[in-house]
């Protein structure tokens, strides 16, 4: 079997990312594939991607083809009725604990300067973005929130240092997170942005 074309094939069928540890344990019996072979099929493909509408990327849990962001707005319409939708203050809320992880709901509600609906926090925890890190160690033990790497695979970041910078939160063009204003977020982290 072409180590390349099984590459592309499970990729292109993966409802996750990949990574390269996986993609060796798919190959068939008796063949095997150093990871330095892996990682040289994904090079590969990720060149003959170069012209295509199509893009293989990496992301925190491994490999995956997307449609690069110049033709994503032709396909969002066979998207649209599998794409839940967020209201603002879920995106928000998602924003604080990506920004300020580990938070508390106390802490989100301070910056947010609003309580949290009862099923913000809930539909998070739900879509597996967000997940409990723990406790605070103070008086009531608060839960601590903190982000996933499904959070990470679905933005299309290898790690939370890839964010954007605060200031382009405020930017009205940036869709990642909506329209949240700078203004919302803690004045320490504000600072950081500039």
């Amino acid at each position: 079997m072409d180590l390349l074309r099984m590459i592309e094939a499970a990729l292109l069928v993966a409802g996750e990312p990949l990574d390269v540890e996986r993609l060796q344990r798919l190959l068939p019996a008796g063949q095997a594939a150093a990871r330095a072979d892996i990682v040289r099929a994904i090079d590969q493909l990720t060149l003959e991607c170069a012209d295509r509408a199509l893009e293989l990327v990496q992301t925190a849990s491994g490999y995956r083809y997307q449609v690069r962001a110049a033709h994503a707005a032709a396909v969002a319409p066979l998207l649209a009725e599998r794409t839940p939708r967020y209201s603002r203050a879920v995106l928000e809320t998602l924003a604080i604990i990506a920004y300020r992880q580990p938070v508390t709901r106390a802490d989100i509600e301070d910056i947010r300067g609003v309580s949290l609906g009862s099923g913000m926090i809930k539909s998070l925890l739900d879509r597996g973005w967000v997940r409990v890190l723990g406790h605070r160690e103070v008086p009531g033990r608060p839960t601590v929130f903190g982000t996933t790497r499904a959070f990470l695979d679905y933005f299309g970041l290898r790690s939370l240092g890839q964010l954007p910078a605060l200031a382009d939160l405020a930017n009205p063009e940036d869709e990642r997170f909506g329209d949240l204003q700078l203004s919302m977020l803690p004045p320490e982290a504000a600072d950081r942005a500039h």
